[in-house]
């Protein structure tokens, strides 16, 4: 089974790094967490994503906030998929970062998820690892059967209550 990278900017973008993780680990799906600045170790941050697929990562989530950079230096240096996670941690309240992370040019994509949505870009990983994986496919399938109960059970809660 390939993993998953979850790479961030800065130990501050860890609160919402780890809905990510606790996502994949919840699903035993493998994972490294790393933090590689597109600023401040911008040599390091490179070198992580051109050896990313040699090192058996399938997918890397890259989390960052204001000018948000990461997901886009990472994608410039790899074909694997790069997921953005845009931070809200300026006075722009995210926006910043989501506009820095779905404005990518032609040529380099990165797919781009809610600002602060972690446990979307684990499941967006996971997605895209089940087209080639049958056991992270059957497992994404229990969990939208799972989700669709929870959702009917509050549906008929709200039935029995408000219904004559």
């Amino acid at each position: 089974m390939k993993k998953i990278a979850i790479i961030m900017g800065s130990d501050s973008d860890l609160p919402v790094a780890e809905k990510a993780a606790d996502t994949l680990r919840q699903h035993g799906i493998p994972f490294e967490v790393h933090i590689f600045s597109a600023h401040r170790t911008p040599n390091e941050a490179r070198d992580f994503a051109l050896n990313a697929r040699v090192n058996g990562f399938g997918v890397i989530i890259a989390a960052a906030g204001k000018a948000a950079h990461l997901a886009g230096a990472l994608a410039a240096n790899t074909t694997l998929p790069v997921i953005g996670i845009p931070l809200k941690s300026s006075a722009l309240d995210g926006v910043d970062a989501l506009l820095s992370t779905v404005q990518m040019p032609s040529g380099i994509p990165v797919a781009t998820v809610a600002i602060d949505g972690a446990v979307n870009a684990a499941l967006l990983s996971m997605e895209i690892l089940a087209v080639s994986d049958e056991e992270i496919a059957e497992k994404l399938d229990a969990l939208r059967r799972a989700e669709t109960q929870k959702v009917l059970a509050k549906n008929a809660a709200a039935e029995a209550k408000f219904n004559v």
